[in-house]
């Protein structure tokens, strides 16, 4: 026994609860850390696949919106429906009410929406109304003023809608007194059409819809919603209804709110209604 004490190492005694004192493993060791930032990404990667992304969109601050849905891409009429939130959702404001708009349909325009490609594209004189998220501009009329919020010009006989895509002026409203008769010669929307088209009425009360804002040339112009001279009677490229309508749409309206303009075939409203935070309950 004597022999094997000698070949014993000299190590100090081994507590009783040696088990006890056994140093734990750090907390978060390299494996730990790797495994809860997988995990970060993967719920990361998971809101960005869920629900629309509001804080991509441009209009994710809006408050108030104007919706049109049209059975296709071809057809020359739908419903108007309006919509406000404050908070989570939209709630929509009072009954739909009957629109029509291009002779042609209806065709992807240049808004605040992503450029689309997969349907047709709005072109000048193509007699289509463009579809996609817009925003509003100002409301215009034949009278000095009218019941709305919204920023307004009464129109007078020298102002036009340049639609000519050579001109600097392309898209825009002006007054021929300022820019001169060349700015605004061969254009072939004047802005009083009662005193150039024969008493038409349909611009007595309407507002500037948002389509090509950058005004390339060639991508559309004048784009409008105003009165329809005859129920239903299609338009060259704006959206048209009955006077009521729209001046209850003009008192509703307030810039404040930051409203937007949509317009989209009844396909294309339930393939991008959840991404582009459009109403949940479709037309």
């Amino acid at each position: 026994m004597g022999e094997r004490m000698r070949l014993e190492p000299n190590l100090p005694p081994r507590p009783a609860n040696a088990a006890m004192t056994r140093r734990p493993p750090a907390a978060f060791g390299p494996g730990c850390l790797a495994w809860l930032l997988l995990a970060w990404l993967l719920l990361a990667l998971a809101a960005c696949a869920t629900g629309p992304q509001r804080a991509a969109l441009p209009w994710r601050d809006a408050e108030q919106l104007v919706l049109v849905v049209v059975p296709d891409w071809n057809a020359t009429a739908g419903e108007l429906r309006r919509y406000e939130r404050r908070g989570a959702g939209w709630r929509e404001i009072d009954a739909a009410v009957p629109v029509a708009i291009g002779r042609n349909g209806a065709a992807w325009g240049a808004g605040l929406h992503p450029a689309r490609s997969d349907g047709p594209q709005k072109r000048e004189g193509d007699g289509r109304a463009p579809a996609g998220v817009f925003a509003l501009g100002t409301a215009f009329g034949y009278a000095g003023r009218a019941a709305t919020a919204l920023p307004y010009r009464g129109t007078t006989a020298s102002d036009w809608c340049i639609d000519v895509p050579a001109s600097p002026l392309y898209n825009r409203i002006v007054d021929a007194r300022e820019a001169g008769s060349d700015a605004v010669a061969g254009s072939t929307e004047p802005m009083r059409r009662d005193l150039h088209a024969n008493g038409d009425p349909r611009y007595r009360l309407g507002f500037v819809i948002g389509h090509n804002p950058g005004n390339r040339p060639g991508a559309g112009s004048c784009i409008f919603a105003h009165l329809w001279r005859a129920p239903g009677e299609p338009t060259a490229g704006c959206t048209a209804m009955a006077e009521p309508a729209m001046r209850a749409l003009l008192g509703w309206l307030d810039p404040r709110r930051r409203p937007v303009f949509v317009l989209l075939p009844q396909a294309e409203y339930g393939r991008l209604r959840h991404a582009w935070d459009l109403p949940e309950t479709a037309p």
